[in-house]
């Protein structure tokens, strides 16, 4: 059986620790003054897959399993002294997972409205569950386990794109091959009926989805955190990128109601990096997505709401309240926007080039990609710190890593820390004066062809992986004209947008733009930060004045 600090012998690790901490006398005494003592009986439900709301419960006595409904195992035991609970509960997710008494057994109770309120006002109830809480997620993240199950074959455009979304957005799942027959066989004992279908989503043992985009199965899965369509929020935020993350967590820590509206996953394009090593505070590094999660739980401690995967398709002012209008025809309204979107790749003009996204073609360098990267030729195309970062991480996983250039070298696009690095590892050739001509392949990626521009030459390169960074444009097309752009479609903010702004503030009052959407500034994630962190101290300027209450 299962632990309560751990699934395996092997997992005790310092993230085991964090999720099944030793908890205080000084804690236990607070939690016992706003909790209610209830028993319940050997094989009562606590809670089951798909509910909308949980209570936490301390275990004073017994054991509560953890059960994945898929296929009915227990996934970790929490046993006398710990309690219950995952990161979700305080996201507004439905649940996962099945909380059910192993033994007869005594638990504390506080009501889930209760202890979330708790978290964001009590600092040493909020550090602990916090903290257990999110290294939770990280552990189901970890073993696979979660009651979502994917089925299909991640070549697949529709599969993979779904695995993205889960993954990235930290939301545990098992993957099945349509073509592993005993894993499919043995969950097919506990869900009746698996159709066939490109790409089958399995929730618990009753929920069955068929080819789902990824705002369906987030549906599906109870992250629409926008069905309350009536709610006023003091701030719109468009974009969950270190500017947004920053802006959410200094507004919702100063009061503000604020929705973060997210259309791919939380951390935006530095949520792809496989490495930072230039942010302050990190001395050896941190992923992308490692940052942005620890971003996005600091936004949810403090009690912001983050939705995804949904776009912001427009814009408009009436009566002092802002409508944002979403890609689902829902609208949400607030007192001021925060635009935080930041920019889409760049994309090269190669015949194929959208049938083999996702099937050797990338945007992003992190674990998910790597692992197609095995053993075959990497071709990495720009000359920025993303192409460097990626070299460097991807190199350590392919059998050879080409770096391609349009210029005569990196000295001037890229940090020298990664230009060192790349023209001193023997496992990266650069190519400059150069550019991708062709690509080839049956169902996936098998050759890409680079032209040299200086003597016309091309050179052919067998490759399973093909990663494309060579920047990106502003996300501004939706605006639609409400808002003043630059000549390369930028938001203009301040003296720029209008001679009576505030920082940040673009030439539509109560709306500002922040991070690398606007005009003028540093594409760098710890800038991106600083400036969603100080714009908030404008949005309370501007709702101080407004007649809006």
């Amino acid at each position: 059986m299962k632990n309560s600090h751990s699934r395996t012998s092997q997992d005790q690790d310092e993230l085991s620790r964090e999720a099944y901490p030793k908890l205080s006398d000084s804690f236990l005494q607070l939690i016992e003054k706003y909790g209610e003592e209830v028993q319940i009986d050997k094989g009562s439900i606590f809670f089951d897959v798909g509910q909308d709301c949980y209570d936490f419960a301390y275990v004073k006595k017994g054991a509560i399993n953890i059960v994945d409904r898929s296929n009915d195992k227990t996934v970790v035991q929490i046993k006398e002294g710990h309690f219950l609970g995952e990161i979700g509960m305080l996201m507004g997710q439905k649940t996962f997972l099945a909380a059910i008494a192993d033994k007869s057994s005594v638990l504390l109770k506080i009501p889930q409205e209760k202890i979330i309120n708790l978290v964001r006002v009590n600092p040493e109830i909020g550090d602990v569950i916090v903290n257990a809480f999110a290294a939770r997620r990280r552990l189901l993240m970890k073993w696979g386990e979660g009651g979502v199950v994917v089925i299909g074959k991640e070549i697949r455009k529709k599969t993979s794109q779904l695995i993205e979304f889960l993954s990235r957005g930290k939301i545990p799942f098992r993957f099945i091959d349509e073509q592993d027959s005993e894993r499919l066989n043995e969950l097919k004992q506990k869900c009746h009926h698996v159709p066939r279908a490109e790409t089958v989503v399995v929730i618990g043992h009753t929920t069955v989805i068929c080819d789902p985009s990824p705002l369906e199965l987030a549906n599906a899965l109870g992250l629409d955190l926008v069905s309350d369509t009536d709610t006023l929020f003091d701030v719109l935020i468009v974009g969950a990128g270190p500017a947004g993350l920053a802006a959410s967590i200094y507004g919702a820590s100063e009061g503000l109601k604020v929705l973060v509206v997210e259309d791919t996953a939380i951390g935006g394009q530095a949520g792809t990096s496989s490495k930072i090593e230039n942010y302050f505070g990190f001395p050896t590094g941190i992923s992308g997505g490692d940052l942005a999660y620890k971003g996005e739980i600091q936004a949810i401690k403090f009690g912001a709401r983050i939705t995804t995967p949904r776009r912001a398709t427009s814009l408009e002012k009436k009566d002092e309240i802002f409508h944002l209008g979403l890609n689902d025809e829902r609208c949400v309204r607030g007192k001021s926007v925060i635009l935080a979107n930041g920019v889409q790749y760049r994309r090269l003009p190669l015949d194929r080039l959208e049938y083999f996204e996702n099937r050797g073609i990338y945007y992003a360098a992190t674990d998910l990609e790597a692992k197609y990267c095995t053993d075959s030729n990497v071709v990495v195309v720009g000359g920025g710190n993303s192409a460097g970062q990626a070299a460097m991480y991807l190199c350590g996983f392919a059998k050879h890593v080409y770096v391609v250039v349009r210029g005569e070298g990196l000295s001037a696009t890229m940090s020298s820390y990664l230009t060192n690095r790349i023209e001193q590892d023997n496992r990266i050739d650069l190519i400059t004066h150069a550019e991708i001509c062709e690509i080839e392949g049956s169902e996936n990626l098998e050759r890409v062809k680079i032209k040299n521009n200086s003597n016309g030459e091309t050179i052919e390169i067998e490759s399973k992986a093909l990663f494309i960074m060579i920047g990106a444009v502003p996300n501004t097309n939706w605006l639609n004209g409400e808002i003043c752009l630059d000549d390369k479609g930028f938001v203009c903010t301040d003296k720029d947008a209008d001679n009576e702004a505030l920082a940040f503030e673009t030439s539509l009052p109560g709306v500002y733009a922040v991070g690398d959407i606007r005009s003028g500034s540093v594409k760098r994630v710890a800038s991106a930060v600083g400036e969603g962190s100080v714009v908030i101290s404008s949005v309370h300027k501007y709702l101080s004045k407004t007649a809006v209450k």
